[in-house]
């Protein structure tokens, strides 16, 4: 029986895959030799490759217009980017190269847009979705936004006491409005409802008494998110229900009413043997939006996503080089990498989130189960098959070989830099890895260049409070 790492592989996946391949026995990523990062930038680093956006964002964009034209769907379809999920400049050009609209959810995303429309970066008949607890910061920048001629400004209202809120402020401009409908939460959940959105059985009578009739208000868009996201489960497709019921409840009474927001939530890969059937699912949506408000005998909406983590997840990854092995007993082996595995990748810790973990080079070398540890003091700063349901194997490697083995966690670039604080101070003062940026030019060559150096003594010092020496 073959044993090295990439009979493992291929015997257990179809490889090489969308992103994924070997050349010359290096992992490449989308066509990206990491050899070549790994010999220029040296590790660890972060790197970010700027076109699988835009791919993100064709594809979505593709299969809800074939289904809109199967199903002979008279609404529309448009693509919001939560700008929550990665706010970097670069990230944000790349997106906005697509055309899509925005997402925001707090008081200084407000000042990001309008920083993006001083560049050109967007015009003022942009939607914005503004989403997210409204502090009086956030809702009186708003307001200022919709002040200034951005005529597509929507405020989803997160509770009913934020329409009460804006009233007081006294707007001297019709204000768009959407509503966001409460979800109830999966079984094992801690509770029941969602903090998140005005409960569904009190929506209607909410819409009766304040929008309904409103000449300062006008009713736009319905909005649900579930949060474990768009999945063929009863529980997703019990709350899409329980949400266009609704929708259709306010529609018979709302002119205005003409977005259904599905919220944000498509998965991204995060291991080799990933399916998600994207075509199927979008087609149940439009074809169960089309049928049921076709039996009601109203206008199909315009439909709505939020899509963050599904757009710029795949686009990012962390190579580390392993510094030590270590032999614990007769069962556990170790890699120690050369960063912290809590300050790069959060989530794996915090949430068990997973992502793609592959090994760079070796890999015609037998393998072995192996836990990856972080060079931080803290328990907790490792990532294994016993948090993750899947066994963690990497080619062994005698200890004396000069070629050390890297690693790399693919599918890292949604929220992780936001959680763990870019530039900020680190656990265990362990500086933030260089940041790479990989884009493509008009003639599709690869364009590569650092964005930010590894974090210094003197950056972290400073913020300490501690004085220049």
């Amino acid at each position: 029986m073959k044993n090295t790492y990439i009979d493992l592989i291929e015997q257990s996946y179809y490889f090489p895959q969308e992103g994924f391949d070997l050349n010359n026995q290096f992992l490449t990523f989308h066509g990206v030799s990491l050899k070549y990062l790994i010999d220029k930038y040296g590790t660890p680093f972060k790197f970010i490759y700027l076109p699988k956006i835009g791919d993100q964002i064709k594809k979505a964009r593709n299969l809800f217009k074939r289904a809109i034209k199967k199903n002979n769907y008279q609404g529309s379809y448009h693509f919001c980017y939560c700008t929550k999920c990665n706010h970097f400049y670069h990230v944000l050009s790349e997106a906005l190269k697509h055309d899509v609209n925005l997402e925001t959810s707090s008081s200084f995303d407000i000042d990001l847009i309008l920083k993006l429309f001083l560049e050109g970066k967007i015009d003022k008949e942009r939607t914005i979705l503004h989403n997210g607890y409204k502090t009086d910061d956030y809702l009186v920048k708003i307001l200022q936004l919709v002040e200034s001629g951005f005529t597509n400004s929507v405020i989803i209202l997160d509770s009913a006491d934020e329409l009460k809120r804006i009233q007081a402020l006294n707007p001297s401009k019709k204000i768009k409005i959407g509503v966001r409908m409460a979800i109830n939460e999966e079984a094992q959940s801690a509770y029941y409802t969602s903090r998140l959105g005005i409960p569904a059985q009190k929506m209607l009578a909410f819409f009766r008494e304040h929008l309904k009739d409103s000449e300062q208000f006008e009713l736009k868009m319905l909005h649900f998110f579930v949060d474990s996201g768009i999945k063929d489960t009863l529980y997703y497709w019990r709350e899409f229900q329980r949400a266009l019921s609704l929708y259709i409840d306010i529609k018979k009474e709302s002119e205005s009413l003409t977005a259904f927001n599905l919220g944000g939530g498509f998965p991204i890969r995060n291991h080799l043997g990933f399916e998600y059937n994207y075509e199927y699912m979008i087609n149940e949506i439009v074809s169960t939006i089309k049928q049921t408000c076709t039996q009601e005998g109203i206008d199909t909406p315009n439909i709505f996503t939020e899509f963050g983590k599904y757009t710029v997840g795949e686009s990012s990854a962390i190579i580390f080089e392993v510094l030590e092995q270590k032999q614990q007993n007769d069962t556990e082996a170790w890699y120690i990498i050369n960063n912290s595995l809590m300050n790069t990748i959060p989530d794996a810790w915090s949430i068990h989130e997973k992502f793609i973990l592959l090994p760079i080079n070796k890999w015609q070398n037998e393998y072995q189960r192996v836990n990856i540890g972080g060079i931080s003091c803290d328990h907790s700063d490792y990532y294994n098959s016993e948090d993750f349901n899947q066994e963690i194997l990497l080619p062994k490697y005698p200890k004396e070989d000069k070629e050390p083995l890297y690693l790399g966690f693919f599918h890292t670039g949604a929220y992780q830099d936001a959680i763990s604080g870019y530039g900020g101070i680190k656990h265990c003062l362990i500086p933030a890895p260089k940041h790479v940026i990989i884009d493509r030019d008009e003639n599709g060559h690869f364009i590569d260049y650092v964005y930010r150096e590894e974090q210094s003594v003197q950056e972290m010092f400073k913020i300490l409070g501690y004085k220049n020496t």
